[in-house]
């Protein structure tokens, strides 16, 4: 029986967790499903080619959706929805991320996580209670790069940690790369390999021009056709599956 969300009105507006905007459909998201997304606010990178500024940069975070709002939502979606993808900013910023996952695991939903990985104890945590069921996790580059590509001080044992976690969970599970050319080139997917080998899935990125968090990016390019295939071709090396987005 899935909770009464109006019971639990005083305890979810007690929750630490900023929910930013709500997506309410969506086919692409999450592998398999017919899902929503629910976007956290706050993030501990400031990546330059990040599309969302309005969940990163404190002095432009969109106001927060009371979560008992999104919780009614999602309620009112059982039998309508498979999964709930839960990204950002970076989710793991908000210390009751696992309540929240807990939450939405007790109404039925499958329940997909989008992170940079720098919090691997508490994805641990809830990959160990059962409450997510797939990961996605953006990796920036290679280690070497990841200061500079996140423009801020970057636990890089933590990063490792979150992806051989990953690889040995057992649950489905992506990596991705923003390919940004003035930051990357090819020959750094080896190291990238070498970092997620034996992965099921790596996703290489096209990087978009648009509203982004450094503005000198729009003036940045991605890699060409022949590039991004070269770059799979590395890929093939290490991981099960390597797809070009």
């Amino acid at each position: 029986m899935p909770p009464n969300i109006s019971e639990l009105a005083p305890s979810l507006s007690q929750l630490k967790v900023a929910i930013g905007g709500i997506q309410k459909l969506s086919l692409v998201d999450y592998p398999g499903h017919v899902a929503a997304a629910l976007f956290l606010s706050g993030c501990n990178m400031r990546c330059g080619y990040c599309h969302n500024p309005e969940l990163v940069l404190p002095e432009r975070l969109a106001p927060s959706i009371p979560v008992e709002e999104a919780m009614i939502f999602l309620k009112s979606r059982i039998g309508r929805l498979d999964g709930v993808v839960i990204s950002g900013g970076e989710p793991t910023v908000n210390e009751d991320l696992p309540v929240l996952c807990r939450m939405i695991k007790g109404l039925g939903f499958d329940v997909k996580l989008d992170t940079n990985g720098t919090h691997p104890d508490m994805v641990r945590g809830m990959v160990e209670e059962g409450t997510i069921d797939f990961i996605a996790m953006d990796v920036k580059g290679p280690l070497e790069k990841y200061v500079e590509i996140a423009a801020r001080p970057i636990d890089l044992t933590a990063i490792k940690d979150n992806v051989r976690l990953m690889i040995d969970s057992g649950i489905g599970h992506e990596f991705r790369t923003t390919i940004v050319r003035e930051q990357l080139e090819v020959a750094d997917f080896e190291k990238i390999g070498e970092l997620v080998k034996g992965a099921k899935r790596f996703a290489l990125q096209h990087f978009r021009t648009g509203t982004t968090i450094s503005p000198k990016f729009a003036n940045y390019h991605t890699f060409t056709d022949e590039e991004f295939r070269a770059a799979q071709k590395i890929m093939e090396r290490y991981v099960e599956e390597c797809v070009i987005h």
